[in-house]
């Protein structure tokens, strides 16, 4: 059965489907940090119908040369999939070329993204997240707090959930997941909440949620397994989460889907309904490894590139690149192919608006 059209949900409010009482608290929410960002800086606030950038709040206080305003906004932390690029013990054409310098190193696929500048959440916490925040300046702390409010996670694999023991000591961190995970980290969490209290959500709970920052959330299961290290066979099927995040002040929409095996009636929804999406690349071609089945492949006529050429007016961006797949290599075939049809391979460190 086919899933149905999203493109309903982007109505005024914004919040089709959502609880009345989500609704009215995230709404007064949004409102009152728009006021608050209005006292003394009423270039932070943007007009009607504007999606660009103005001035940006700095957490810490601190003026931004970039000029960010309340808008949509996204960092890609990392890029690349399980084990970094290039893999400490691999000796790869392209891994070698990265140690030389030939190619540009990227670390565990993850993300951050907030709505107002001030409070952001991670997509998943990979193993290099403290270097990955390092390099980011909007997520730097302030002298009193940091500006990371939580982590979204897409699954349990370890590249997605080991960075959670770094953030350890930070009190609380919200962190949401499908509740097979949950359940799988359930030791990790006992773990974490010794240093520090969290609290842990179920990402896939009814109507979504509402983020701090004016974000409201929708996660969406996808066909995957459970990692290598959960015992025995699970009959759930919620172990790959996809996210739809829509800003509340622009109404702009982010899907990020790191890790999707096929492309589903589903996932052509989220995207049509999407200004942007950030996709699993893991592997340029079917055949290119002996893992086939667990990740959608680039190109081929069942490819995601083929499924992405739809949607002309989405940006679209790959993420979690192997380290077997040619989109590494800026002048390869398979680079100029994608780009020829306006999807994007960028660097770790980028940081974009919707």
């Amino acid at each position: 059965m086919a899933a149905p059209p999203l493109r309903a949900l982007r109505t005024p409010c914004f919040m089709a489907g959502f609880p009345r009482a989500a609704v009215a608290s995230g709404a007064a929410a949004v409102t009152r940090r728009l006021a608050d960002n209005r006292k003394g800086r009423p270039e932070l606030l943007p007009a009607a119908g504007w999606f660009g950038r103005t001035g940006r709040e700095d957490p810490t206080g601190r003026a931004d040369a970039k000029g960010w305003g309340v808008v949509l906004r996204v960092v890609l932390l990392g890029t690349a999939a399980s084990g970094g690029f290039p893999r400490w013990n691999c000796a790869c054409v392209r891994c070698d070329a990265a140690r030389d310098g030939k190619l540009p190193a990227r670390g565990p696929e993850c993300a951050a993204v907030t709505g107002n500048s001030r409070d952001w959440w991670l997509l998943n916490a990979s193993p290099d997240i403290r270097a990955q925040l390092t390099a980011a300046p909007a997520l730097w702390p302030g002298p009193r707090h940091t500006p990371v409010r939580g982590v979204l996670l897409t699954d349990a694999e370890p590249d997605h959930v080991a960075g959670l023991a770094v953030l350890r000591d930070t009190t609380r961190l919200k962190t949401y997941a499908a509740p097979p995970v949950l359940a799988a980290l359930a030791t990790a969490r006992a773990g974490l909440d010794r240093h520090a209290p969290w609290e842990w959500a179920d990402s896939l709970t009814e109507g979504g949620f509402v983020l701090a920052g004016g974000l409201v959330v929708t996660a969406h299961p996808v066909p995957g397994k459970p990692p290598a290290y959960v015992p025995g066979r699970s009959s759930d099927r919620r172990w790959v989460t996809v996210y739809r995040i829509e800003d509340l002040a622009t109404g702009r929409v982010f899907v990020y889907a790191p890790r999707v095996s096929s492309w589903s009636a589903l996932l052509e929804n989220l995207v049509a309904d999407a200004d942007g999406v950030v996709l699993d690349g893991t592997h340029f071609a079917a055949d290119e490894t002996g893992d086939t089945g667990r990740h959608l492949p680039v190109s081929g006529p069942a490819g995601s590139l083929t499924a992405l050429a739809r949607h002309p007016g989405v940006r679209r961006i790959y993420t979690h690149l192997a380290d077997s797949n040619p989109l590494l290599d800026p002048t390869s075939t398979a680079r100029a192919q994608v780009s020829e049809t306006g999807a994007e391979v960028l660097p770790d460190g980028t940081e974009f608006a919707l």
